[in-house]
């Protein structure tokens, strides 16, 4: 090995290396140790009790376990409500937003601003909107809408995490949307528009297939965190009523640290990883067969 090519070695090894390994002992070998575990009926407590059990576990989520499929299928329902949602909100407001307004960068600081608030501290927030600040707007104006028992059916729970959450996310996406709208060629739109075009037909033949990269990366973003929705289940619902909105994040967390079942839990994971993993890698493949070049 040359001189050079050591020189090349040790410039890696010293900005690459340190990153490799917070990646290994943070991600790669918890994730491997977590895997491992799904194969025993471990309490996450004592080591000396991880005693294996082959597939017991994953035999016994697929024919023992109504709560986790439930906790899917709620999972699923809330994926595809959220992200239908977050994705078409945010588009509208970036739409909005990169006309001439005299106050649009005010409004996209507006709207920006739920995501930078802790899903925890947003959930009670909301949590204290729904029981308190809608029941008092229902008494003064009796709208039906507001007298709902928000939190308390397992319907209206259903939809008011799933408004949190597109309030929480559409800011983001609406972020990613203006800059690629930002950067569509302007030629393109008015040599549309000399043509004849109307404003449907330069959103659906134009706009749409040039921001395709935008919305391949929004979609992949929405969906994984739609998924892996926690802090907002933990603060507003706990889940209930009974399990009606536990998500599978929650029912991961629940099996493994209030049941005290970590091998169990771990095995749920692993199948919420696989599952996850599978629809994300789909849905990027169908957008990305959907981009074109300006």
């Amino acid at each position: 090995m040359t001189r050079r090519q050591r020189s090349e070695w040790l410039q890696q090894l010293v900005f690459v290396g340190p990153g490799i390994l917070f990646f290994l002992g943070i991600v790669f070998i918890p994730f491997l140790l977590g895997f491992y575990y799904s194969f025993t009926d471990w309490d996450g407590l004592d080591l000396n009790k991880a005693t294996w059990t082959g597939m017991h576990n994953l035999n016994r989520i697929f024919t023992d376990d109504p709560g986790f499929w439930h906790s899917f299928g709620f999972t699923l329902r809330f994926t595809l409500a959220t992200v239908l949602g977050a994705n078409v909100l945010a588009f509208l407001l970036a739409l909005v937003l990169t006309k001439p307004l005299k106050s649009k960068n005010a409004l996209r600081t507006v709207f920006f601003l739920p995501n930078v608030i802790g899903g925890i501290l947003l959930g009670f927030i909301w949590q204290f909107i729904f029981t308190k600040g809608f029941g008092a707007i229902g008494d003064l104006t009796h709208i039906p809408f507001f007298n709902q028992p928000w939190l308390g059916t397992p319907a209206t729970a259903f939809w008011g995490i799933c408004i949190v959450f597109i309030w929480q996310t559409a800011g983001y996406m609406m972020v990613i949307y203006i800059a690629a709208l930002a950067g569509m060629p302007k030629d393109l739109l008015e040599a549309a528009r000399i043509d004849g075009a109307n404003y449907w037909q330069l959103l659906r033949s134009i706009i749409l297939p040039l921001i395709m990269p935008a919305i391949t990366i929004c979609l992949f973003l929405t969906t994984s965190n739609a998924f892996k929705m926690f802090d907002l289940n933990l603060s507003l619902t706990k889940g209930g009523p009974g399990t009606s909105t536990q998500s599978l994040a929650y029912n991961v967390y629940a099996e493994a640290l209030n049941n005290n079942r970590y091998g169990l839990g771990t095995a749920k994971a692993m199948i919420f990883f696989f599952a996850v993993s599978l629809i994300t890698v789909v849905q990027v493949w169908i957008t990305k067969s959907k981009e074109v070049e300006a």
